[in-house]
This record gives structure tokens, sequence and C-alpha cells, in this order.
């Protein structure tokens, strides 16, 4: 934005106040306002962040009336299990494509609110319990695209961890959580890749709504973290309109009539509000219209062939193998095997809200096997949308389960347990899909079960599956990624983005979440996710980072250096088994004796690695001076504290494979008292209000 700063403010001198106030709001559901007079068109923001949803016809931003075709990719929560910047740059591409075909100028998305609570209904827009894995995924969503010429809006600013009583609820967060945690995925994708704009949540944040909470949206996004763009509302979220100017917010959205404009334009003219606080908005919404203009392709197609074969490549490499016990995968495409579960004709492969795609096409995995010519037989096995267990289906799949090699079961969560607007209040799956699983495995020893949702579940029937792959939202062609990965043409190289507990109570936020009727406190502060877990020694079901392969990797002569303030890391991996294969190899830091009370060990680099059978590299990352720091709300700055650290490379974050000890300059922090409840976390977590 910074290279349109002066045209804009040229033209911006030459505006009326009446024409600067009509910039700051939109002129419909799904477009800005122009001038005219002074060769400024309007332009169109739309939803995505995992394809375009474009309505041409009625609007909403609840994803109920219908948008124009477009590539549905997988989700964030699948996505990110990737653990691959270059793969989510690339998907960025492919959708800048499509806003370039549709004449749109920004896409809203992607969602980087961190995982707090497994509950959360929109989980399967965001990417992670953790901050560095969500800004540098981000980041390179971010980067892609906008290489295309097409805006983003990063979302939701901030602390939108639930969607319960989401318009009102005050999120109460400690200083440190609040950066260490909540902002950290933010501040990265701002400060790398360089958002065309921001979106504020409609939540409050420590007493004062996003939309006109100036801390966030001047003193750190903009101040501290350098932000040029401009600061638009989530659809409704202005509570003041001149407080929120006042505060930092450019755009309200969307056109809800004249009193948006009328209440700038009063509050000028009475001197309430300062012209020049207008002038400043003005330009960035003008900077914003100037980008996008020139950006412009008229005339131009993407190829969606192509785009669904790359989500299919990124289901594919999302995808994560939670078990496979006996090598029961990759299955024998001669055998005769049973798909079994309504998913598997009619697959869950994304998520409800604003960011429902109208996909071109949608592979099932019943389909993909004929056109492959892949023997099996199919039974639905349970009802659509059904809890209650079906004899008879359930019969009939048992049946069909019996004359097959193996029983593929594709269960999950249905569309009505998690969406934009309400949230979970358990993490089960339908006794349906349970009573089908149990039944077919005690037929059939090679049950494998293909496992569909945005979010982590419980999973007391875990013994009855010999195989599991967690597909997560996987997209329009996520049903020919996963034949890919059931035979053996492709191999999984996810890994888990979140931890799984072994039960809902187990989670950090549990006794807090999602609040009262005004507040929710976040009084487990920084043991969010891992960081929880790994503290109190805690035993999950699946652990952060966690994700099996076909093949097998070794790890070995981790080595460090030091320059500049900056460390950085080398390992070599090598592939062991007989196939070809990636590994997502972690680097965790863990400090040796520190004064303040911090996680066990926080995930600060990561990269992915890919190797034939036998083959072996070295794979290195830099590690920044914020690798070994924290947040002093007392100083108000971040702290490196100095001292020993233990850097280690990882295969997750209870699976450390390698480690070496790094010394660290830096300040020594005060002696500060801490309460023990989170000096020393328990399990299950209880902090009171006092400690707080």
């Amino acid at each position: 934005m910074k290279q349109y700063e002066k045209k804009a403010k040229e033209l911006a001198a030459q505006m009326t106040v009446e024409e600067k106030a009509g910039l700051c709001s939109g002129s419909d559901f799904w477009h800005t306002k122009g001038v005219e007079r002074l060769g400024l068109s309007r332009i169109m923001v739309t939803d995505g962040p995992h394809g375009l949803r474009k309505q041409e016809g009625s609007s909403d931003h609840l994803g109920i009336n219908r948008s124009v075709p477009a590539t549905c990719f997988p989700t964030a929560a699948a996505t990110a299990c990737s653990f691959d910047p270059a793969l989510l740059r690339e998907i960025g591409e492919a959708l800048g494509e499509e806003c370039l075909q549709e004449d749109v100028a920004v896409i809203l998305g992607p969602g980087v609110n961190i995982k707090r609570s497994p509950l959360c209904g929109r989980n399967f827009e965001y990417f992670s319990e953790d901050p560095c894995l969500t800004g540098q995924m981000a980041a390179a969503l971010i980067e892609g695209i906008q290489s295309k010429g097409i805006g983003t809006s990063l979302k939701h600013y901030a602390v939108n961890n639930q969607e319960t009583r989401r318009m009102v609820i005050d999120a109460v967060v400690d200083q440190r959580a609040l950066r260490e945690i909540y902002l950290a995925g933010f501040e990265t994708a701002v400060k790398q890749a360089r958002p065309w704009t921001v979106m504020c949540s409609y939540n409050q944040v420590n007493g004062e709504f996003a939309s006109q909470n100036k801390t966030l949206l001047t003193d750190i996004l903009r101040t501290e973290w350098g932000f040029k763009g401009s600061v638009m509302t989530d659809w409704g979220a202005t509570v003041d309109r001149v407080q929120g100017l006042a505060a930092g917010l450019d755009l309200d959205m969307p056109y809800t009539g004249p009193a948006s404009d009328e209440a700038i334009i009063a509050a000028v003219a009475e001197g309430r509000l300062r012209e020049s606080v207008l002038d400043t908005a003005a330009v960035r919404i003008i900077s914003l219209l100037l980008a996008a203009k020139d950006s412009r392709k008229p005339g131009y197609t993407y190829d969606g062939d192509a785009h669904h074969e790359l989500a299919r490549k990124a289901a594919a490499q999302s995808a994560v193998l939670l078990k496979n016990d006996g090598a029961v995968l990759p299955l024998d495409k001669t055998k005769k095997i049973a798909v079994l579960g309504v998913f598997g004709k009619t697959p869950r492969y994304q998520g409800t809200g604003s960011s429902r795609i109208n996909p071109r096409q949608v592979d099932n995995l019943c389909g993909i096997l004929e056109a492959r010519g892949i023997p099996f037989t199919y039974a639905p096995g349970y009802i659509s949308e059904d809890d209650r267990p079906d004899p008879g289906l359930i019969e009939a799949a048992v049946s069909a389960a019996r004359e097959a090699e193996a029983a593929v079961v594709c269960i999950g969560l249905p569309e009505s347990y998690e969406s934009e607007g309400f949230d979970r209040d358990h993490l089960r799956l339908p006794e349906s899909h349970i009573a089908l699983l149990e039944a077919v495995s005690r037929v059939n020893p090679n049950t494998v079960v293909l496992l569909s949702g945005g979010s982590a579940v419980e999973m007391p029937w875990l013994a009855h599956a010999k195989a599991l792959l967690m597909l997560y939202l996987a997209g329009e062609a996520g049903a020919a990624a996963s034949a890919d990965l059931l035979f053996g043409d492709a191999n999984p190289c996810g890994k888990l983005a979140e931890t799984f507990p072994r039960k809902l109570e187990d989670n950090p936020s549990f006794r807090n979440f999602p609040g009262g009727e005004k507040t929710v406190e976040y009084r487990e502060s920084i043991y969010v996710g891992y960081r929880y877990y790994d503290a109190a020694e805690a035993d999950v079901l699946f652990p952060f980072g966690y994700g099996l392969s076909y093949t097998a990797f070794e790890y070995g002569d981790l080595t460090v250096s030091q320059a500049g303030g900056s460390v950085t890391a080398s390992v070599r991996v090598k592939n062991t088994g007989t196939r070809a294969g990636a590994e997502a190899v972690q680097f965790y830091v863990s400090p040796k004796n520190t004064k303040v009370f911090r996680p066990v060990r926080e995930l600060r680099a990561f990269g992915k690695v890919y190797l034939q059978a036998g083959e072996e590299k070295n794979l290195s990352v830099t590690l920044g001076p914020r690798a070994f720091a924290y947040y002093n709300p007392q100083k108000g700055e971040w702290i490196t504290e100095a001292g020993e650290y233990i850097l280690a490379a990882a295969a997750s974050s209870r699976d450390i494979r390698c480690t070496a000890p790094v010394s660290i300059d830096g300040a020594v922090p005060p002696d500060i008292p801490v309460p023990d409840e989170y000096s020393h976390p328990g399990f299950p977590l209880e902090i009171s209000r006092e400690a707080f």
C-alpha cells in the first residue's frame, strides 16, 4: 500500500468531507464505495478463506445463498497439518487466480485465531493451537494470494476463539497470553506477508470492542507492527462509528444505510473528530482502491482442472495417519474392499457458514474407486444427520464387510455438529457412526477408518480401528486424495496441528469455556494446547505434531551455530524405509532455568523434507531472538531471558529425536512471585480467580 500513498493523498485533498466519509463504509453487501468523478471505482470484497465465495444474487454472510462455482480447497484445519508453507503459497496463488477471473479485489481470509478449545464451532477455518505454525502458514497463504495482485483480509482480529455470544462477549486475557499466544500469529502474518487489509472481530477484548479498540488497531497493529493497510469490520461489527474511526477502524462493512457516514460528517462538523483522522482513513482506503485497479485483468480465466488437482495434492499432503496397526495400510488394489458409511458417497468436505464454497466438482470415494477399476461394495451404514443407529443399515454393512478383504468405514462429524454461529458442547461422534464401526470391526479384522471433521474428537472407539486416517475437511478432491493414500499412491505426511485430548474435561480451557453471559476468562493464560499438556505431563490421545507414515525417518547430527542474535539449527534426516515420503521436522525451545513461568517447550520453527527410500538430507532453520523471548507485562516489551536453553528436533511435541544446548545472552528478569497454579499446572487444570 505504501507505493500508493502519495497519489492517495493527492486524491483525498480534492474530496469533500462527505466523499471521504462515504469511503469509510460500503456501498452494498460486498462492495466498497468509490468516487467516480476522480476515477476511483468501487471494488468487490468477498468471502474465503479456502475457496472463493462470490455471491451474484442475494447476499448473506452465513453461506445460505448460492455463490459462483469455485475450487473448494481443504480448510485450514487440514492444510495446517501439512506443515508446508510452500503448499499454502501454491493454494494462495490459485485463490488469487480465481479472484482475478471473478473481478474480486480482496478475499476475506485467512483466519488465524488460535484453537483455544476444540469446541469452537469455527475451528475448521483456523490453523492451529500454536501461534508459530499459525503465523507461518497464514503468511504463506497471503503471499500466494497477493502475488497475483489480489488483497487479503487477515481475520478475526483479535481473541475471537468462540462462536457463543461472539457479538458481545468480553474476552478477558492476561497480557502474556495475549501477546505470546493470541496475537503472535497475526504479528507474523502482518510483518512477513503485509496483508492489504485486516478484519476486526465482533467481540470485546479486555473491556473494549475490537472495532474500537485503539490498543489493538493503532498501538499494536500500526505503531508496533508497522501495518500500512486498511482495517475493516467483520460484517456488522461496528458499535460506535466515530469512536471506531478514531481508534483506527477505516471501513465499515456492509452498507446498512446512511447513518454511518452521517455520524462521521456530524462529528467532524461539531469538532468531536479531527478531519485529519478522517483523512488518514480515506487515504488508506483510496490506496486500497488504487492497488485493486492496477491489478484488474479483465477477461482472465483460470484452469479449473489444475486447481482441482492442486486441491487433491493438498488434501493428500494434509491428511494425518493416526494409526496403522500391522501395516494394514496401504491396501491391495486387487483385493475387494467394502466402503461403509454415507460419507463414502456423500463426503463431508467443507465447513458451514460464511466460508461455504459452491465447488465446480466434488469427488466421492465410491466414484473414484469405480473410475479406477478397484473392486468394492458399498453400504450406507447410517442415516445422515441422525444420531440413532439403524439396525437394518448396520446389518447390511456387516454383511458387506464379511465378504471383503478390508472394510473402509467413513465416519466423522456431520454438518449439524460444527459450524460458524455456534460451538459444540461435546467431542463425541454420532452414536450411529460408532455403532457402525464397532459392528463392522467384529467381522472384519482389517477395518480402516476415514475420519472427517473440522476439529478434534474423543475416540473411545479407537480399538475398533486397525488403521485411522484423519482427513479433517479435505475439500472437493478429498476423496481422490483418500484413495491415493489408502492404496499407497501417496504416502501420508501430515502432522497434527492440534492436540487430541482423551476427553473434553482434559482441555485446559474446559472450566472457562465459553464463559458467562458477558465475559469469558482465559484463566489458563499461556497454557494452550500442548503447552499445557506437556507442562502438566498429562496423558493425551494424540500429541501436537504427531503423524505416521508408510516409511520411517531417522534423525541425527543436530548442530547449532549462533550469529547476530540468531541461532541456526541443522539436523540430518534419513528415510530408513522402502517408500519415498516426507517428514515435518519440528524445532522446540525449552528454557533450562527460568525465573518466569514458561511452557516446557514451544515450537519455534519447522521444516519439511522430501526423501526417497534410503535418502538423507540436512534440514536447516534459523531462529531469531524472539524464539527465546517472553512478553514482560510490567515493561510492556519482549524480554530475552539470559541463560541455557535446549533446542530439540522432534517428530512431535512428545517425540524428541535429538537435542542441543544453546547459551543465550539477554536480561536477568526479577524474581516475581507466581501462583503455584501457574508455576506447576495440575491435571486437570484448575485456576482460581484470585490466581488469574
